[in-house]
């Protein structure tokens, strides 16, 4: 079965200071598999990212919302494999 979703892009508008938190924030996660919020900049940080992707998307609103959640994670893991490792 084919996600048409999986081919679409979205472009969100962060400040710099939350990009530059959020990619140190990130590089941490890499090294250490978790997300551990260490001050109230990541948790900022964070928070506008979620704000940025909510007023972006309107899957949250679906009624089928699980299922579109199901598809992205399915299509994430087959495009670029299991990290858990």
């Amino acid at each position: 079965m084919s996600n048409p979703a999986a081919r679409e892009t979205i472009t969100l508008v962060i400040g710099k200071p939350e990009a530059l938190v959020l990619l140190d924030f990130l590089a941490d996660f890499h090294q250490e598999r978790s997300l551990d919020v260490k001050d109230n900049a990541e948790r900022l940080a964070l928070m506008r990212l979620h704000g940025a992707l909510e007023s972006t998307l309107v899957e949250h609103f679906s009624s089928d919302y699980r299922e579109i959640i199901s598809a992205a994670r399915n299509h994430l893991t087959q495009q670029w494999g299991d990290s858990g490792k």
